[in-house]
């Protein structure tokens, strides 16, 4: 196949639909939006919600509940084998994570999960602990030191 041998797919290109022309197009003087009314005017945008001007189901359902979603504390995560990167001896804190480029944002606190193995003999500070993390580390001889 050659550059100029190529061609579109049949019905790729379309010819633009020309309302309110007449003369068989069957779109010709109310261009298809039928006889008067709000859609029938230009520049109209009527809202997904909107509901004839009834009160919208929205504002009809009574609000329920509370949502502390505002108010939950969200935690940076850390793998254990995350840690294997540091030397021997070496205390992990908050800053020093965030220095070598492991976590981005501190977020509310960080939490140690026990994902891998750790190799390596550190003080790992952090604002929590999972159970498996907690089990992995001091079977490796580190500490734990929670803030």
């Amino acid at each position: 196949m050659k550059l100029h041998e190529l061609e579109r797919n049949a019905g790729a290109k379309h010819e633009r639909r020309r309302v309110g022309r007449g003369m068989g197009s069957g779109l010709g003087k109310t261009s298809g939006r039928g006889e008067k009314g709000q859609k029938a005017r230009s520049g109209v945008s009527i809202k997904s919600t909107f509901e004839g001007g009834q009160l919208p189901l929205y504002r009809r359902l009574p609000k329920r509940g509370f949502s502390n979603s505002d108010f939950k504390i969200r935690y940076a995560t850390i793998n254990v084998s995350d840690l294997n990167r540091f030397a021997d001896g070496t205390v992990v804190t908050p800053e020093l994570l965030k220095e070598t480029g492991l976590l981005k944002n501190q977020l509310d606190g960080i939490k140690v999960l026990g994902d891998g193995e750790l190799e390596k003999k550190l003080t790992v500070k952090a604002h929590k602990f999972s159970r498996t993390a907690v089990e992995k580390i001091e079977k490796s001889g580190s500490k734990i030191e929670v803030i």
